[in-house]
Parts: C-alpha cells; sequence; structure tokens
C-alpha cells in the first residue's frame, strides 16, 4: 500500500500507461513504472545510498513518468565517460526522456575514471552555464563534494545518478543499492557452485577503479555474501584498474598466473567481465572459470545468450537515468512535497533461465543505438 507523500513522489501526474516494448523502439514513449525504494531523513550523515538503506525511513513503490514539463528546463549530466555500454544505456535514457519531457539536456563526460580534473572542470562549465539542474555521475567518493556545494550555492538543483558519493549537499541520489550488486553476483556464483555440487571455490574479483563508489559496493557486497555463503567461499584475488578494456585483459593475464586452474569463478564490472574472456580461452581455462558479471550491457547480454558470460547482476542503468531526469524535473516544477534522500532502482538479474523474458528496455539501450549527447526542444 503505497503512502500518500509516495504517491505525491513517484507518480506525480502520469500512471496511466500500459507496460513498455521489449526493447523500446519510440524515443518518446512512456516507460513503465520502475520498482524503487525510497529513502527519506533523518539518516547516516555524509553517508553512502548502502548507509542511507540502512539508517533512513525505506518507502517501497515505483516512480512513474513525469508530466510535460511547463518550460524548457537546462539539465546537464556529468558522466565520467562514454566508452562503454553501461553509459550509451544511461545517454539513451536520459535523451529519450528530455525528448518526452520537452526540457533540454546535455550530456557533458568526462574522459574516463583517471579524468577527475576533467569531471571537475565540467562541473565549472556547468555552474558557469547556470544550468537549471546537474545530475552528475560521480568519478569520486568524495573529490567532487565541494564542487556540488558550489552549484548548491549558486542556485543550481544537483542530483546524482548510478554512481554514488558522500556528499550531503546534493538534492537527491538516484542510484541502486551498489552493495546488492555484489551481493547478486556472488549469489549467484554461490548457487550455480551448489548446483555442479562444489562444497569450495575459489573466486577473483575485477571491480574496476579503485576509489569509485561503485567498485567499493561490488566489492562489499560481494565480501558479505562470500561470509554469508553455506558452502566455503575463498576470494583469491582482487585487481582494481579502469574498465578500459585492454588494461582489463591485462589484470585477467595476471589474476591467471597467479592462480590459474585453482580458480572456479572470476566476478568482473561492465568492462571487466568481456575482457577477461580472451586470456580465459587463451590459457584453455574455459571449461574450468566462469565469468559472473557485476551489471548488465546489451555485449554481456549477448555474451549470456552465447553462454560465454554465465550471467550477470543488472542495476538497471536506463531505469536509473529515466528515474533522474524525471526527478529533475518534478523538483523544478516544484512537484515533490516530501523530497526523499535517495531513490533506488531494485537490481535484477539475468542468466540463461530468464533470458527469453528479460525486460531488456530497463537496462540496455535499443540495438544500433548512437549515443547523443545534447537534445533542445527550442530547436525543434
Amino acid at each position: 500500500m503505497m503512502t500518500k507523500h509516495f504517491l505525491n513522489l513517484a507518480i506525480c501526474a502520469a500512471l496511466a500507461l500500459g507496460a513498455a516494448p521489449a526493447m523500446a523502439q519510440q524515443a518518446a514513449a512512456k516507460f513503465a513504472p520502475i520498482p524503487i525504494s525510497s529513502i527519506f531523513r533523518p539518516l547516516q550523515a555524509n553517508g553512502t545510498a548502502d548507509d542511507a538503506l540502512a539508517s533512513g525511513r525505506v518507502v517501497q513503490g515505483v516512480y512513474g513518468p513525469a508530466a510535460h514539463a511547463s518550460k524548457h528546463w537546462r539539465i546537464a549530466f556529468l558522466f565520467p565517460h562514454t566508452k562503454d555500454p553501461y553509459w550509451s544505456g544511461c545517454a539513451y535514457g536520459v535523451i529519450s526522456e528530455a525528448k518526452r519531457l520537452g526540457v533540454a539536456v546535455d550530456i557533458l563526460p568526462a574522459a574516463g575514471y583517471d579524468d577527475l580534473h576533467g569531471q571537475l572542470q565540467k562541473i565549472e562549465e556547468a555552474i558557469a552555464a547556470k544550468y537549471d539542474a546537474i545530475v552528475i555521475s560521480p568519478i569520486s567518493m568524495t573529490a567532487t563534494n565541494s564542487a556540488i556545494a558550489k552549484a548548491r550555492a549558486a542556485g543550481i538543483q544537483v542530483l546524482e545518478l548510478a554512481n554514488d558519493s558522500r556528499s550531503d549537499d546534493l538534492n537527491l541520489k538516484v542510484t541502486t543499492s551498489l552493495r546488492s550488486m555484489g551481493a547478486e553476483a556472488m549469489r549467484w556464483a554461490i548457487r550455480d557452485a551448489q548446483q555442479r555440487g562444489l562444497k569450495t571455490i575459489n573466486i577473483a574479483l575485477l571491480p574496476g577503479p579503485m576509489g569509485a563508489g561503485w567498485v567499493k559496493g561490488e566489492v562489499d557486497g560481494a565480501r558479505i555474501a562470500a561470509q554469508e555463503a553455506p558452502i566455503e567461499v575463498n576470494i583469491l584475488d582482487i585487481r582494481y584498474g579502469d574498465s578500459e578494456r585492454g588494461l582489463q585483459t591485462q589484470l585477467t593475464g595476471r589474476i591467471l598466473a597467479r592462480h590459474g586452474a585453482r580458480l572456479d569463478y572470476i566476478l568482473g564490472c561492465t568492462g571487466c567481465a568481456p575482457a577477461a574472456l580472451a586470456p580465459i580461452k587463451t590459457a584453455k581455462l574455459d571449461d574450468k572459470i566462469r565469468v559472473v558479471a557485476f551489471d548488465l550491457t546489451s555485449e554481456i547480454a549477448q555474451l549470456i545468450r552465447a553462454k560465454e558470460i554465465y550471467a550477470a547482476a543488472d542495476t538497471k542503468g536506463v531505469s536509473q537515468a529515466r528515474v533522474a531526469i524525471n526527478a529533475a524535473v518534478n523538483l523544478l516544477e516544484g512537484r515533490v512535497k516530501e523530497q526523499p534522500h535517495t531513490i533506488l532502482v531494485r537490481v535484477g538479474m539475468l542468466d540463461q533461465q530468464n533470458l527469453a523474458n528479460y525486460p531488456f528496455d530497463t537496462s540496455i539501450a535499443p540495438e544500433g543505438y548512437r549515443v547523443q549527447l545534447s537534445y533542445d526542444p527550442s530547436k525543434e
């Protein structure tokens, strides 16, 4: 049963719609209501989204599409990069909803997770350009905090998308339980091992760049699930690094050189898991080591279909992006009576068992989608 304040937040003006098609073909089509958890204050100061989940008041429900905006609000989205399909999916969610809502957006990517200076510069540019709202996917848990505070001081609404931080100056976080992402991937591996009759398993992690909020969540969640497992789970190695394909291939090679056939599973991020496959095949260990992804992209979905990656947790990047831009518009329009601190989109899990009927439109851009970084309704 949804509470009155949650209805004001999540549904706003428009929940009367049908389910979205399997791979959304029309850019301006409404999306199906998105299952979420809304977390309200009071809660732990300077905490992560998972800290908020543990300490705040949690209301379960759905987030529906907002009504069309009353003006062409200008919203800047600050991505870490657009080099992998995860951020392509987020860009699709942002641009398609901007068209439906009638707002102007610019996606301003940094050059990667090693480009903190670039992201800080993009924040300065967005402040100087006097956007109505900034939605940031922080590269660092804390290094963007002062810039977020500066934007708020300039009268700009600031929201967070996908990547977490410890800023208390945000109007709203839109993300998922990053620990759940790691825990669900690890739990899948444990269940799979049990079904195979294994009593002990050895695992290596390729979580991505150290210092990124989602990476810490992956590792923390994986460790928690390993500790709670009904079988013995040994995490033999964790190799951190940018999700760039070449680097992750090198890191996988180092893991295999050290542990080789002792490994049963490798768990990796969206750029990491696919990069692990070639070194595993080269080492002739593809019949021994099973790869599980911490998140889902179109590439990973194809690799699961091809039975090269066995499963993937799914933080539903397209849904997160949709919620973020709709939440920004609702905030700018003054439609929200009680603003939560955090909105968590619920994690999914994809494997061979549910591949045929999985709602990919919540996670992945349509096939052939080309990333678009700007949309301005006044130019149409």
